[in-house]
């Protein structure tokens, strides 16, 4: 069975994600701070059919970053790294001149230095799978759209342009193709718009955020080997927003369960590196908020 870690996973899209897995034949390997919702969470996992590791942790710890992919070593390796944690910075948001210093610098640890030391955890086992090296299973219309950060003359020498459907002629030596033979595990990164855009009080998630997907487009070129995707699920129904943005009516956005889907038609299509937006079957134009 194929094997993924997915960091919080006790509740919101981490949950969800890890549930259809879970249906799809999955093993599991799921963290979060609070042992009581992530001990709910694997009860509900293994009565899907999975097998689980549930280990309650911070992922800034690097002896639980550890500990995870040892637990998936133990189910049989690692196919699929979900680096699905967040942490806002400040609870709710403030503008820049209100944000903690201190706040800045956990977003960073939890957003951007933690996947980095996942990562770096897991490349062994994640070489060493061989679960995306076959053809597809999906047919469809892709549910993104995206390039594949692979240049034809090996490493870049120009800075690699994690936006390829902009204009930017850094870009002439990408391929577009899918060379499934050679390919071994995945990297799924959960971004945000708030990345790319300038909302007010959204400054220090965001800039969290942007450099989670400048980590993700180097690691990319890095590794040709891997499918690397930092993904930006859009507007959700989550305690993570609620926390954000506590007086904002948040009734009309999707549940988490709504954004599954288009991230499991991404493993299916084992669609080329690159960055996608799982709210629309196109890059969002200029100006649009999926925040």
């Amino acid at each position: 069975m194929p094997v993924a870690i997915i960091t919080g996973a006790s509740k919101g899209l981490g949950r969800a994600l890890a549930r259809a897995l879970a249906e799809r034949g999955w093993d599991l390997v799921v963290d979060a701070r609070s042992a009581g919702p992530l001990a709910e969470a694997a009860r509900e996992l293994r009565e899907a059919g999975a097998r689980v590791a549930a280990l309650p942790g911070d992922v800034a710890d690097g002896a639980h970053r550890a500990a995870l992919v040892a637990a998936a070593g133990e189910l049989g390796g690692l196919d699929l790294l979900v680096n699905n944690a967040s942490a806002l910075g400040a609870e709710p948001l403030v503008r820049l001149a209100e944000l903690p210093v201190a706040g800045l610098r956990r977003a960073l640890e939890v957003n951007v230095v933690a996947p980095l030391g996942l990562i770096k955890e897991a490349l062994p086992l994640l070489r060493n799978s061989s679960y995306f090296s076959y053809p597809p299973s999906y047919e469809g219309e892709a549910p993104y759209i995206g390039d594949a950060p692979f240049r034809r003359d090996g490493y870049p020498t120009e800075a690699y342009d994690p936006y390829p459907y902009s204009e930017n002629s850094q870009n002439d030596d990408l391929s577009d193709s899918h060379p499934y033979v050679g390919v071994h595990g995945a990297v799924l990164t959960v971004s945000s718009d708030a990345a790319v855009e300038a909302y007010p009080t959204w400054g220090g998630y965001g800039a969290s955020k942007a450099a989670l997907e400048q980590l993700s487009a180097v690691l990319a070129v890095e590794e040709p080997g891997l499918r690397v995707w930092w993904v930006d699920p859009g507007d959700m129904r989550t305690e993570l927003y609620a926390a954000a943005v506590p007086d904002d009516d948040d009734s009309g956005r999707p549940l988490p369960q709504a954004v599954v889907p288009a991230l499991l038609r991404l493993l299916d299509g084992t669609a080329a590196s690159g960055r996608y937006t799982a709210a629309e079957p196109l890059p969002a134009p200029d100006g649009a908020s999926s925040r």
